[in-house]
């Protein structure tokens, strides 16, 4: 038995928790140099605001219809992700956490009336952090995430499910016939595992319900669509194809990459950039207890700026022996950086990621991929101290507290930072932007 908990519209209702005046209006947060709408209040959807549509498509939209814009503020919604994950995760014994507002419930073995388990998660979550929350429970995570779509709709929209499937739903109290009514109103592209292209193929094999999916025939699917397909009816039909996973696979890769708010043309700023960008790798490889074999730089310019030359290389650098060394890591993105940056462009967009990942200790018999014209790296373990204190430190003062000399900020206003002239205080993580109750 399994359980999906997902926050209803994450990103602006972590802004409400904080601003109740924004209950009730049209809200978008925006991305990175405020340019695409990430996510939307259910207002904004009935004002036709699309994800990802660029802000200045609907920017009418707040004076014509009042929609309000905010810049996103992925400290504050990370800060609250985590409140929320470490609240659901009181109620069963096994949690995946599968996005920053999703996370999978094993409730097998968990005797009592889950229904009321739920209504029970959602009203703690509600009143412990203010966030809103639907619950779906299932035999397979695949039916756990239809029952939490069917909640989340009969919730925001009235008549399209039976009330009583609003904001809990659960499939596993459902007779045949009550569920075979719910799945005749779904449509087959809300079914986890099917994207926006096979959708469009179904329907034009006439299956256009989700029960139009299960009771088609399995065999004709699979050759037509391949094994993805029959897993996901299987997992409609009640067969368990996926398992929580509450110790994911270490990432193969990290990267870190961001575009500026203006142009940059200068190696110094880059340099500051990079060095930044390497150091938040650097300890997300830490957190997953890995080293990296290399590291990968690049910078690019625009190409909408037509009247600017174009530029766009990277480079790759080895390490030997594979490290997870702040130190160690900035000093060959910026070697990198150094081999690739050309005066008299206009760049834009700049990012590190790490490569060739391998646990972190492992003695290395062989070079690997990389051998030629590797980095030489500190010692495996001697780092270790210093980098865990460093981690401390930041964990406890706030990122950037303690860094490497040249990913500091330079003194006066950052000419390369993202726009974000609309991001709300980070209530819960800077004591300075902390919020303030006024009698």
């Amino acid at each position: 038995m399994f359980a999906l908990v997902d926050v209803n519209n994450m990103y602006v209702s972590c802004e409400r928790v904080f601003r109740p005046a924004l209950n009730g209006r049209p809200v978008v947060v925006l991305s990175s140099n405020d340019g695409a709408c990430i996510a939307r209040s259910n207002e904004a959807k009935d004002l036709g605001v699309r994800m990802a549509q660029p802000w200045f498509e609907v920017r009418h939209l707040e004076r014509e219809a009042g929609l309000i814009a905010l810049s996103a503020n992925f400290e504050l919604y990370g800060d609250m992700s985590s409140r929320m994950m470490t609240l659901a995760a009181e109620f069963a014994p096994r949690q995946e956490i599968y996005s920053i507002d999703e996370c999978f419930l094993d409730f097998d073995g968990v005797p009592g009336d889950l229904a009321a388990i739920g209504r029970d998660l959602r009203a703690k979550v509600l009143l412990w952090t203010g966030l809103p929350t639907s619950v779906g429970f299932g035999a397979t995570k695949t039916l756990a995430k239809l029952a939490n779509h069917v909640a989340k709709m009969a919730d925001r929209k009235p008549g399209r499910y039976p009330a009583q499937y609003a904001q809990v739903c659960n499939f596993l109290e459902l007779s045949t016939q009550q569920l075979g009514d719910v799945l005749g109103r779904t449509d087959v592209g809300d079914v986890w595992g099917i994207g926006r292209k096979t959708a469009p193929k179904l329907q034009a094999l006439d299956i256009r319900s989700v029960l139009d999916l299960l009771q088609a025939d399995l065999p004709t699917l699979r050759r037509q669509f391949g094994v993805v397909m029959e897993k996901t009816m299987l997992e409609l039909r009640g067969t368990p194809c996926r398992a929580v996973d509450d110790a994911p696979t270490p990432n193969q890769q990290i990267i870190c990459s961001r575009s500026f708010g203006a142009p940059v043309t200068d190696l110094p700023t880059l340099i500051e950039v990079v060095s930044q960008f390497a150091t938040q790798v650097a300890r997300k490889l830490r957190e997953q207890g890995s080293a990296a074999g290399a590291v990968q730089v690049f910078i690019t310019t625009s190409p909408y700026r037509r009247q600017d030359r174009q530029h766009s290389p990277s480079a790759t650098l080895p390490l030997r022996p594979a490290s997870s060394d702040t130190r160690v890591l900035v000093s060959a993105a910026v070697q990198a950086l150094r081999g690739i940056f050309r005066p008299g462009f206009n760049y834009v967009k700049a990012g590190v990621m790490l490569v060739d990942l391998q646990q972190e200790g492992r003695e290395q018999q062989e070079l690997g991929l990389f051998e030629s014209d590797a980095v030489p790296a500190a010692p495996a373990r001697p780092h270790a101290r210093l980098m865990n204190a460093m981690d401390e430190l930041n964990q406890r003062f706030g990122r950037g507290a303690v860094t490497v000399a040249s990913a500091a900020r330079r003194p006066g206003p950052s000419t390369h930072a993202s726009k974000q002239e609309r991001r709300s205080p980070r209530y819960t993580t800077r004591l300075d932007e902390i919020a303030m109750a006024r009698a």
